[in-house]
């Protein structure tokens, strides 16, 4: 089985388990305690706080634990909201490209009255800096766009939108879940004043996440119920697998500049088959984009029997989010870069890791190219356009 679905899940790393596994058998008290295995437990979640801050150019103190990504953009985006509010600013800018858990967000607060500005991307998937300029107003009360796209993997320039939010004095969060463990990313540097991770994107446990917060940016309480992670987010922290993220986290940045050269080898080889494939297309970036991602779209086929069809043939893959998996609508990412309906059906989206392979890519090119063939043999669309009844469009 060739696992190429790192972008929905990656694998738990051995040292994260392994850091895990004595914070459920042996140093099980609650960090909250005050008696001793309490307070190793509370040494162990400083400890951990600590290494997240680090990993981001972070203070201790600006690091929330939380159950994952979508619960950290959840909190940042209504934090600003509420309290733009009260200071009589109800507009959010936002992308069009953004994960669900911002997009779906902005939607609930849009029926609460605020105004949502969602940037165009470009037909490489790249929000352009001059359009957040344009788009500022007196009322914006926070700016959020992703660090790095989880479908096409277009890597925005973050440091320049950041730079803009802060001559405006404009809150700026972004989703950073496709980013943290895969590209080198700091806080002050970027001009990031809240930003959002998930442990389970770079070999961590599922079911957890951070949320930065710099100092001096109002954070409102999203679960309430106890004094926990200074009063912010309520509930027992789950130790054993914060400690889990801290570890992979520590794991992943130390071995990134080894990762991310072989991924981008085996990516441009992955991409450079698949397009040999007649009319196929890129989608993203070429070169700005994560050194793992490969996302194509092949005409006059469908995405679903592309990946079962690939499943057969003992290949992992996706056609976008997986929060989206089971939806029968075209990306919106890729409808965002202006990809026809028709189109943007049939995306395929390989996301590799450090344990994928050169033969794993091979096989995958062999394997896609044979699918891909077969369905069009069933394809009534594909047989109208080489019979010329249609026009291609991809050339």
């Amino acid at each position: 089985m060739i696992y190429v679905d790192n972008a929905a899940t990656t694998k738990t790393s051995e040292a994260a388990i392994k850091a895990m596994l004595p914070y459920m058998s042996e140093i099980y008290g609650n960090p909250s305690s005050l008696h001793e295995m309490g307070q190793v437990a509370a040494e162990a979640l400083f400890s951990a706080r600590k290494t997240v801050a680090n990993a981001l150019g972070a203070k201790p103190n600006e690091i929330y634990f939380t159950s994952g990504g979508s619960e950290s953009d959840n909190q940042a985006i209504i934090s600003c909201a509420e309290l733009g509010e009260k200071k009589g600013k109800k507009h959010i800018i936002s992308s069009a490209i953004e994960h669900h858990a911002v997009l779906h967000t902005l939607d609930k607060l849009s029926k609460r009255g605020f105004k949502i500005t969602l940037l165009p991307a470009n037909a490489d998937g790249i929000v352009k800096p001059s359009d957040l300029e344009k788009s500022i107003t007196d009322d914006t009360a926070l700016v959020t766009v992703m660090y790095a796209n989880n479908e096409i993997g277009t890597v925005q320039p973050i440091a320049e939108l950041g730079a803009i939010c802060k001559k405006h004095k404009i809150p700026f969060h972004t989703d950073a879940v496709q980013a943290v463990g895969h590209l080198p990313i700091n806080v002050v540097n970027d001009n990031i004043d809240m930003l959002s991770l998930s442990a389970h994107k770079f070999g961590g446990p599922k079911g957890v996440g951070a949320l930065y917060v710099r100092n001096g940016v109002a954070l409102s309480p999203f679960i309430n119920g106890g004094a926990q992670e200074r009063g912010k987010r309520a509930g027992t922290e789950n130790l054993p697998a914060i400690v889990g993220m801290a570890t992979a986290l520590t794991e992943s940045i130390s071995t990134m500049d080894k990762t991310s050269k072989k991924l981008i080898k085996l990516r441009n080889e992955l991409i450079q088959g698949l397009l040999a494939i007649p009319h196929s297309v890129l989608n993203g970036d070429a070169k700005n984009r994560l050194p793992g991602n490969v996302n194509i779209c092949f005409e006059g086929i469908e995405g679903e029997g592309l990946l079962l069809l690939l499943s057969d043939a003992g290949i992992c893959a996706s056609s976008g989010s997986a929060c989206t998996s089971g939806s029968l609508d075209p990306s919106h990412v890729l409808l965002a870069i202006g990809r026809p309906h028709e189109i943007a059906h049939g995306s395929l989206r390989l996301t590799l890791a450090a344990d994928n392979t050169e033969s794993d890519v091979k096989y995958i090119i062999k394997s896609t190219a044979d699918v891909v063939a077969k369905l069009r043999a069933m394809s009534p669309v594909w047989k109208d356009l080489q019979e010329g009844k249609r026009n291609y469009v991809i050339q």
